[in-house]
């Protein structure tokens, strides 16, 4: 080999003590923190996947009742209920917060409503997951404090475009076999954060919208909740989060919220469930009808198939809106909710 002034030989014999100088530099901060600090266990990876599953067959969710989540109930302080029988679900709806987003006063049940969910397993684990509404001033005490008690953050993300005061939503995810453990992680971020006391169920007015036409335009009744006009879709696979069988829904849903405006006009905040190859589609569908993108994200890190969510925005005529949402339903593996 010809050197840079035109010797031979001095480069190929240059590159092994090259490399060994080299080496040693990289080496050096490695071997002189070589102490009790540099001992400690690093966390390790959650397997995601197939390859989860790969490890050990996968487990199913088991049925449960209300009665089986009394202790969890006591500390979440509220009652929740059981959906499909296999998950228990609680509401933290943030009714102290005053919000506006495009000149609409959100309701709770718009877009503020904080939920967490249990499941417990065929190996006697229970997995919980949740979206939780945070202000940006109580974000990251609220973020600290799960990770000291091994809550996971799996999505930080909006649901609404602009807003006032400025929010965030956080998806949480923990898994173990001791359920009560795990409610008191998840209180110990709420404690962190204006989530009010729970209050008695209110009498559910009528809601001024054509609920009908709206059913017919999205091939589905909804259910009319908390003075809004609610659609939910479900995904026809079965979903995995690493060996853990998902109950049909959680955390895989797609969710239309219908704020009555007056006048049969609505302003509607949803949530679209896809596979990667539909989200182009679904995209695409949403902006051809109207409809305001505001979030692209995943609620997992270890889900099989793997799945994307996009949360979006809209005023206007409640039938004309769930026209434009059809669309997007219709590009997505999803049956009505039952």
């Amino acid at each position: 080999m010809v050197t840079e002034n035109g010797q031979q030989g001095t480069t190929a014999r240059a590159i092994p003590s090259r490399r060994r100088v080299l080496t040693a530099a990289a080496l050096a901060p490695v071997l002189t923190s070589a102490g009790p600090a540099a001992a400690q266990p690093q966390p390790q990876p959650r397997p995601t996947g197939m390859a989860g599953a790969a490890h050990g067959r996968r487990v199913e969710p088991v049925p449960t009742t209300p009665a089986d989540w009394a202790e969890v109930t006591k500390v979440l302080g509220r009652r929740g209920n059981m959906l499909r029988d296999t998950t228990y679900h609680t509401g933290f709806p943030r009714r102290d917060l005053h919000v506006v987003s495009d000149g609409v006063a959100v309701s709770a049940g718009l877009a503020l409503g904080t939920h967490v969910a249990f499941v417990r397993y065929a190996d006697g684990s229970t997995m919980i997951m949740g979206d939780v509404v945070v202000t940006e001033h109580e974000l990251q005490h609220v973020i600290d404090a799960w990770q000291a008690h091994g809550i996971e953050q799996t999505a930080l993300h909006k649901h609404l475009l602009a807003q006032t005061p400025d929010l965030w939503w956080t998806h949480v995810h923990g898994h173990g076999h001791d359920a009560v453990a795990l409610a008191r992680g998840l209180m110990a971020g709420f404690d962190r954060t204006g989530t009010p006391p729970a209050v008695p169920p209110q009498r559910s007015d009528p809601v001024d919208l054509d609920i009908a036409g709206m059913a017919a335009a999205l091939g589905t009744e909804g259910t009319t909740e908390d003075g809004l006009y609610k659609v939910v879709f479900v995904r026809r696979e079965t979903i995995t989060d690493g060996h853990l069988i998902l109950p049909p829904g959680l955390g895989a849903t797609s969710a239309f919220n219908f704020q009555p405006l007056g006048g049969g006009r609505a302003a509607v905040s949803g949530d679209c469930v896809m596979r990667a190859d539909e989200v182009p589609h679904v995209l695409s569908a949403l902006r051809r009808g109207g409809i305001k993108l505001v979030e692209l994200h995943n609620h997992h890190l270890a889900e099989d198939p793997r799945l994307f969510f996009t949360h979006f925005w809209a005023v206007g005529d409640g039938v004309r809106l769930a026209r434009a949402l059809r669309p997007a339903v219709d590009a997505t593996d999803v049956v009505p909710n039952g």
